[in-house]
C-alpha cells in the first residue's frame, strides 16, 4: 500500500454519502458526487484506505486528502477516526461536506461547529471524535413539501428534472471549499451563508 505524505496536508476533507451504485445520485450522495467533481478537476486518482476511498490532490495548490467513507452513512465516524489516526491528524484538519434536508436545494451553509441537526451521518462522525467542533459545508437538498419519511427521500435520487440544478450546485459546492482553503472560514460564510 502507497504511504499518504501526510506533512504538507492542509485539510482531510470528507464527503459523506453511501457506497454502491444504487445510491450514486441519491440526494444523500451529494457530498461524493462533491469530492469527485474536485478530484475530477484536479486531475486525481482514487485509491482504497483502510475503511474510505481516498485521492490526495492539490487544490488551487493547498495540499489536500479527499475522503470518501465506505461504510456507509450512519458509520461514518469509523472510516474518518481511522482515517485520521493513521494520518496522526485531529479533527481540526477536518472539513465534511454533506446534504442538508432542512436547507432548500441548491442553498449552502458553511458552519464550524454544532450538532449533527439529525443527519446520521454526521452524528457518527462527532460521537466517535467527541466533538462538535467539525468544520462542515452543508448543501440543501430539502424540498418545499417533504415526504413524511426523511430517510426514504434523502435515499432516492434527485429528480431527472432538477440534475441542471444540482449539477450547479455541485460546483457552488465546491468553490465554497476552495474559498475555505484560499480564503479562511469567516470570509467564504460571508459569502456562502449569504
Amino acid at each position: 500500500m502507497r504511504q499518504i505524505d501526510t506533512d504538507a496536508l492542509a485539510k482531510v476533507i470528507v464527503g459523506l454519502g453511501n457506497p454502491g451504485r444504487k445510491y450514486e445520485r441519491s440526494r444523500h450522495n451529494i457530498g461524493f458526487m462533491v469530492l469527485e467533481a474536485l478530484a475530477r478537476e484536479a486531475a486525481g486518482s482514487w485509491s482504497r484506505r483502510m475503511l474510505s476511498r481516498t485521492c490526495r490532490v492539490g487544490i488551487d495548490g493547498v495540499p489536500v486528502l479527499l475522503v470518501e467513507p465506505l461504510t456507509y452513512m450512519n458509520n461514518s465516524g469509523s472510516a474518518v477516526q481511522g482515517i485520521l489516526s493513521a494520518l496522526e491528524r485531529s479533527p481540526q484538519d477536518l472539513l465534511v461536506v454533506l446534504d442538508d434536508f432542512n436547507l432548500p436545494l441548491g442553498r449552502i451553509r458553511i458552519r464550524e461547529r454544532g450538532s449533527a441537526g439529525g443527519h446520521r451521518g454526521l452524528e457518527s462522525i462527532l460521537a466517535l471524535l467527541n466533538t462538535d467542533e467539525i468544520l462542515r459545508v452543508r448543501i440543501g437538498v430539502g424540498a418545499e413539501s417533504m415526504p413524511d419519511s426523511r430517510a426514504q427521500y434523502v435515499l432516492s435520487d434527485f429528480p431527472t428534472g432538477s440534475m441542471p440544478k444540482v449539477d450547479e450546485m455541485i460546483v457552488k459546492a465546491g468553490n465554497a471549499v476552495k474559498s475555505i482553503l484560499k480564503d479562511g472560514v469567516p470570509k467564504s460564510m460571508a459569502i456562502f451563508n449569504a
